[in-house]
């Protein structure tokens, strides 16, 4: 089995559909992909760029504990995403790269706290895995993504079982 490294921003329930938008903004600017139709626990809905299962069918997440989002994510080319393009053959637009595949698995209730949620955004491959702690502007491009979405906080998870790398919190109220 491969590495499989991931960010984990856990934020309460109300502010999902603003960190799900925020994450749309991470897309490519073209889309490859019909608009995926998303049904927060709530009713709230949202449009993304992305697809659940590889499909594009809208995705109701009431009474669901978990739901895998498939995203197509773009970050800035600092030394290391640099490098992962190169070795990939990955074109630079703009001055950001389309790494491939990041798996969002959201969690209903997050499964550190019930009262948050958690957006879990996992690497493909153990390649994938070892730019997420290398890459100084993935791990920034998280962090403020967490503090724009009104999160509670966001770690880095290596997977082995140790609590992971506080990267952007707040004290809670």
């Amino acid at each position: 089995m491969g590495l499989t490294y991931s960010y984990g921003i856990y934020l309460r329930p109300e502010n999902a559909a603003r960190a799900l938008n925020k994450v749309a903004q991470l897309a490519p600017p073209e889309r490859r992909v019909p608009p995926l139709a998303v049904t927060l626990p709530g009713g709230e809905r949202v449009v993304l760029p992305f697809t659940s299962g590889f499909e594009s069918e809208p995705v109701d997440c009431t009474g669901k504990d978990r739901v895998t989002f498939d995203t197509s994510l773009m970050f800035p080319a600092d030394e290391a995403v640099r490098a992962y393009a190169e070795a990939g053959g990955l074109p630079i637009e703009d001055g950001r790269v389309r790494i491939g595949y990041v798996y969002l698995d959201m969690y209903f209730p997050s499964l550190l706290d019930p009262r948050y949620v958690c957006l879990d955004f996992w690497a493909a491959t153990s390649r994938m895995s070892r730019l997420f702690e290398d890459s100084v502007a993935i791990r920034e491009v998280f962090a403020d993504l967490a503090e724009a979405a009104g999160a509670v906080c966001c770690r880095f998870d290596t997977g082995d079982g140790g609590p992971g790398q506080l990267l952007w919190g707040i004290p809670p109220s």
